[in-house]
């Protein structure tokens, strides 16, 4: 009998226009047995035509690339893989791209001067269904989208309709726990902490942890 429970890595497209960002990123990401970087494209359209053909776990998008910029890519490939998670290439301070890319529903934001353990860790987060900000990024994500006193009550009215439960689950995804965190603290299996995550993210109609944050901020229900 086969006893092999080794899991597959993690399939990655990796879009970049720049061929030794792009390099780069690959060499950081072989480093880790558990990711695999399938195909690369040098712009947006050829990385949702790489996604659509290869469907990884993750696209590794920068924000800036020709044909098709990394949003609109990532728009592109919500709705032609949606099993695929974006991440976005960023650098700092492109706040106008951070708070489009979160309408488009990125699951992480990684700054390409970052760590590299930044980007093995983005990327497995992300391929196990959570969010990743770089930490630099993080706090600038939040005061986008959670310094707007005026969207407060609008931000309490939509957590209103949630369980007290449901309420403890969201506020401790603003305060940036993972799953396995979650379900510790709260003294639940991690598959209970899963069932409320698609409950919360149903009834605030938000794709993703990095959405649900910031209304958990809006909502007060996280402390700046």
């Amino acid at each position: 009998m086969n006893t092999d429970t080794a899991v597959s890595p993690v399939r990655v497209v990796l879009a970049d226009d720049e061929a030794m960002i792009r390099a780069g990123v690959r060499a950081i990401l072989a480093a880790d047995p558990g990711i695999e970087v399938v195909a690369e494209a040098g712009d947006g359209r050829a990385a949702v035509e790489l996604v659509r053909a290869h469907r990884p776990r993750v696209a590794l998008l920068d924000i800036r690339m020709p044909r098709l910029d990394g949003l609109a890519a990532a728009a592109e490939i919500h709705r032609v893989a949606p099993a695929t998670a974006t991440v976005m290439l960023t650098t700092f301070g492109e706040d106008d791209h951070v708070a489009r890319a979160l309408g488009h529903g990125a699951s992480g934001f990684l700054l390409k001067a970052g760590d590299p353990r930044e980007l093995i860790a983005g990327v497995h987060a992300v391929a196990d269904g959570g969010a990743y900000l770089s930490p630099r990024v993080a706090r600038r994500v939040i005061e986008l989208g959670a310094g707007r006193l005026a969207r407060r009550p609008v931000a309490r009215d939509r957590t209103a309709a949630l369980t007290e439960r449901e309420r403890e689950v969201l506020a401790l995804v603003g305060a940036g726990l993972s799953n396995a965190e979650i379900a510790r603290r709260l003294h639940l299996v991690e598959g209970t902490v899963k069932s409320y995550l698609t409950s919360i993210f149903t009834r605030l109609d938000v794709r993703n942890r990095v959405q649900a944050a910031i209304i958990a901020y809006e909502a007060g229900l996280v402390d700046g």
